[in-house]
């Protein structure tokens, strides 16, 4: 029989490359963690890691159980968590994971609400923009994944495993320095734009920008790059470029010498909560989810 802790240490050891690894980020001895894979490799009747050096690689059977995992221990968690809900127990854990901008805006009023409603609740909070957030929620790693796409670009297949529940339409804004030649403009063709240096913020974003950019007719020239919005607002408030930034980013920072614009063609991306089915019936994950909505309509 494969034991669910048998697998939480085999993913760690698998994520890790070695038994010290996985039992430093375990929080155990290197001893118990190679004792558990004894006792799994024993349990499955085949071996399931190779020694290669220092570091160790799985076999054919450590991966296929490896990639399987993620959902067993996501099913086993939503049955623990159903099971409490059900015994009258006053408590759960969600862990989330959230892109920057909705970290400052979005979350902290959900999490107040959260706890003012379900005081045993525990939420845990880590940053990570899309795709690796949504990579994190397939993998086990967290509960809730606040992300986003956006419209026009998107994969309508990208999330058709997921429970998708949709938060808002957040629009992009023009950030230029306070003396650029259009700051006193009400909007702003992005095409007016062309011959300016740009500001970019994540590999999504970036992407995104350049796409627009290209459809209008030029190519972007991008002088600095940064998943970080504060400096991308001190970027421009320098003067060193214009940026397009989502207006959640522009509510979360103080946009000191700096003008913002409504720029056309008109640029939005669809915020959204996701979770794993099975999770979305954990009473701890349905009320962060709701929490996240009601958030989001204020």
């Amino acid at each position: 029989m494969i034991e669910a802790r048998h697998l939480r240490v085999l993913r760690a050891v698998a994520a890790t490359g070695s038994f010290s690894a996985a039992a430093r980020e375990l929080g155990c001895t290197q001893p118990a963690v190679s004792q558990q894979m004894k006792a799994l490799e024993q349990s499955t009747g085949t071996p399931l890691l190779i020694r290669t050096g220092r570091e160790m690689r799985l076999t054919q059977a450590g991966e296929a159980l490896v990639r399987h995992a993620a959902g067993i221990l996501a099913g086993l968690t939503a049955a623990e968590e159903e099971v409490a809900a059900i015994a009258g127990l006053r408590a759960g854990r969600v862990r989330l994971v959230s892109f920057p901008s909705g970290s400052s805006t979005l979350v902290p009023t959900a999490l107040a609400a959260l706890r003012e409603a379900h005081p045993g609740t525990r939420v845990s909070l880590v940053e990570a923009e899309p795709p690796r957030s949504v990579e994190m929620l397939r993998e086990g790693d967290c509960d809730v994944a606040l992300a986003f796409r956006y419209s026009g670009a998107a994969d309508p297949a990208e999330w058709a495993d997921l429970v998708v529940r949709p938060l808002l339409t957040d629009k992009l804004v023009g950030l230029l320095p306070e003396g650029h030649r259009l700051s006193g403009e009400g909007r702003v063709a992005m095409a007016e734009l062309a011959g300016d240096p740009w500001i970019a913020g994540c590999p999504r974003c970036r992407r995104h920008l350049v796409d627009v950019c290209e459809e209008v007719g030029f190519t972007p020239r991008i002088d600095f790059a940064t998943d970080d919005y504060p400096a991308v607002v001190g970027l421009v408030g320098a003067g060193l470029g214009v940026a397009v930034l989502p207006e959640l980013a522009v509510e979360s920072v103080r946009a000191k010498g700096t003008r913002t614009v409504v720029v056309e063609p008109a640029v939005e991306r669809e915020v959204v909560a996701l979770t794993l089915p099975d999770l979305a019936r954990v009473p701890a994950v349905a009320a962060t989810l709701d929490e996240l909505e009601r958030a989001a309509a204020r």
